[in-house]
């Protein structure tokens, strides 16, 4: 899950981010709220947490014109502040939740899933697709009764297939969720992990289920062929 972290003080952002990363969630983080509003316009996340403080334009700017733009993902808001009206006035702007500082890195991993969670429709500890389960807790991966064991890397990536069955992803929006890097096509990394993770998934199975879309990049099928 790539989540979009705004927060310009370096000890909260770097204490957020490692926090989020430990638990498995791909974290961009920016420092202003110009920067946070362009993101969530441009790129794609599972959820964002978003500081109420900030130099510029201020946390709730950026909430309500996402929400004005259309923009539905989760938003969790963060605030130093304890006052009733900030909170009252986030939620009604558009925020999913609030977490006043300080708090622990638990209860935020917490808050998020729950949030991704009731957006998505989907239990969160358990992707299917066919005969090929993920448990996201345990990180097991098995295809019928086969149990396959896959690198970090491999697991992130069947992850990101998983979570949108049928969906088509290009080579960037590969690297980006699960490198959490623009992509460089003068590298072939993203085609060599699809290839290593295809023969651990689809080799010694007559239903194929990962499949290369010629000319856009890789999905995988909603059901196997």
């Amino acid at each position: 899950m790539r989540i979009l972290v705004v927060e310009d003080q370096p000890k909260i952002a770097e204490f957020v981010r490692s926090g989020l990363k430990e638990n498995g969630f791909l974290v961009d983080l920016y420092e202003t709220g110009e920067e946070g509003y362009e993101q969530a316009l441009n790129e794609s996340y599972d959820a964002m947490v978003l500081d109420i403080m900030l130099p510029g334009r201020d946390g709730l700017s950026v909430l309500k014109s996402l929400r004005e733009k259309g923009i539905t993902m989760p938003i969790i808001i963060l605030t130093a502040r304890s006052e009733l009206n900030e909170r009252v006035l986030g939620l009604e702007l558009g925020a999913d939740d609030y977490l006043t500082k300080p708090f622990f890195t638990e209860e935020l991993v917490a808050r998020l899933k729950a949030q991704i969670r009731r957006t998505s429709g989907v239990h969160l500890n358990i992707l299917k697709v066919g005969d090929l389960t993920m448990n996201l807790v345990s990180r097991e991966v098995r295809r019928g009764d086969a149990d396959l064991e896959l690198t970090t890397r491999e697991f992130a990536l069947l992850e990101y297939f998983m979570r949108s069955p049928g969906r088509v992803y290009t080579r960037s929006q590969i690297s980006a969720h699960v490198w959490n890097m623009h992509f460089d096509p003068g590298t072939n990394m993203v085609d060599v992990t699809v290839g290593r993770l295809r023969k651990k998934v689809d080799g010694k199975e007559e239903k194929k289920l990962i499949e290369t879309v010629r000319g856009v990049g890789y999905r995988i099928r909603e059901k196997a062929l």
